[in-house]
């Protein structure tokens, strides 16, 4: 059970050495209790006092690693069911499942899934390679799905196969979905042996509750529950199955703090929903609130891909952090000092659309960046984060005007009362507004420049 500050409190060296950088042992148990510090910041905690805290202050889902290098994730590892309580910690990573038989179709098509959104970038994480009975194709698809250079789930419970497969994507460190009540010892063992996460599932909650303890038991927590499997031969369970069984995964990890359930999900919504992709979309968008951390799909493409990561991206950020570029001066299309300048608040999603017209228009551009909270427009133009006053003392205090021999300074539409003001603050710019919204920047900028 998790240690309140006061108990946190009593292991501490009680000196207030301020080592830490707070001011008093008791203001860092209370900071220690609430997850925004770690234990490792006081540099005076005994080992036995360590000991007890860092399994008392462990997450109630465990943190595991799968992929390796730049294709290396963290999953897990989540304190609450939902975000806005704090924040979701490991974001999601989607998939798509292949077979012998379509691998060389759906491989080049996952490199066509490939943007950036407000400064991510957005692509297909995983290849799920699954078994359909013979091991040398399916040995020759790990091979066209490692040369893709994604992480890896083998969905395989060959022995046999699993073991050369394995062996293949050793450096992968790949997870081996493989392990159930009837096997979970041997496939555990190959799992342990070549550094893979091992996914397991059940025909029953209380058999999969009971198969992922006797794996504990055999020193191997590095796993992941596949939430979508155990049905009828081991195959997919119902929609609604698989659903309640994440929920009720997720519920009893964080809220009963059963740690043989504190591992992260894997829904195979291929499996879920086969042949029918509009309903595996709908199920990932489903998933990725509750509660997967690998999502399989049969494919990916745009009009799949759009709607999902934009969903993934929105979630996976802290509600209590607002998304902000740093302040500065973003030249835009080889722009130098004699490029118009123009201006917007420091809220990613704002400068990276508007940044992006920019760039579509051609135009040399400026972009001046100032701290307005990390607010949009017009909500930083109300909380006074967004004035005159601070767009001219940003150009004053970052001696924009040193670097700039062009006063033309654009400003967003939907602050155009600021024009006046701004006039007199910056004598010899001339103060332009732009139009209120981002679409019409290609067009005014072109006409702004002729």
């Amino acid at each position: 059970m998790a240690l309140k500050g006061l108990d946190i409190f009593k292991l501490t060296p009680k000196t207030n050495c301020k080592d830490c950088g707070i001011p008093t042992c008791m203001a860092f148990a209370m900071k220690v209790a609430q997850g925004a510090v770690g234990i490792d910041k006081c540099p005076h905690m005994s080992p036995e006092s360590l000991k007890i805290l860092g399994e008392a202050t462990e997450p109630p889902m465990k943190s595991i690693r799968i992929g390796a290098g730049d294709a290396g994730y963290s999953l897990g590892g989540e304190t609450v069911l939902f975000r806005h309580e704090k924040t979701f910690v490991s974001k999601c990573l989607y998939g798509v499942r292949i077979h012998s038989d379509d691998a060389d179709t759906l491989i080049p098509e996952l490199s066509k899934i490939d943007y950036e959104r407000i400064g991510e970038r957005m692509f297909v994480e995983i290849i799920n390679v699954e078994y359909a009975g013979n091991k040398d194709a399916y040995l020759e698809t790990v091979k066209k799905a490692l040369a893709a250079g994604r992480t890896l789930v083998l969905d395989v419970k060959d022995p046999d196969t699993a073991r050369a497969a394995l062996e293949l994507a050793k450096d992968n460190k790949p997870v081996l979905n493989a392990a159930d009540e009837s096997n979970y010892q041997a496939m555990s063992e190959l799992a342990v042996k070549y550094g893979a996460a091992l996914g397991v599932s059940g025909k029953t909650l209380d058999s999969l509750h009971d198969t992922i303890a006797a794996i504990e038991g055999l020193g191997n927590k590095n796993l992941i529950i596949d939430v979508s499997a155990g049905g009828i031969d081991g195959g997919a369970l119902s929609i609604k199955d698989a659903f309640a069984r994440a929920v009720q995964i997720r519920r009893a990890s964080l809220k009963d703090e059963d740690r043989s359930f504190g591992y992260p999900s894997l829904v195979n919504a291929a499996k879920l929903a086969p042949k029918n992709h509009e309903l595996q979309t709908a199920l990932a968008s489903l998933f990725t609130v509750k509660y997967g951390s690998i999502i399989i799909l049969e494919s990916m493409t745009y009009s799949q891909a759009l709607p999902l990561y934009g969903l993934r991206q929105n979630l996976y950020t802290d509600p209590q952090k607002p998304m902000k570029v740093e302040p500065g001066l973003y030249p835009i299309n080889g722009a130098d000092e004699n490029a118009v300048c123009a201006t917007t608040v420091d809220f990613a999603l704002t400068y990276f659309i508007v940044s992006g017209e920019m760039e579509r228009s051609g135009v040399p551009v400026n972009l001046l960046i100032s701290d307005a909270g990390g607010y949009s427009v017009l909500t930083a133009w109300a909380a006074g984060k967004l004035s005159a006053l601070s767009i001219s003392r940003f150009i004053k205090e970052n001696n924009i005007e040193g670097k700039i021999k062009n006063r033309s300074l654009v400003i967003p539409g939907k602050v155009a009362v600021l024009k006046g003001e701004l006039e007199e603050n910056l004598p010899g710019w001339k103060i332009i507004v732009a139009p209120n919204e981002a679409v019409g920047v290609v067009k005014f900028l072109k006409e702004l420049k002729a």
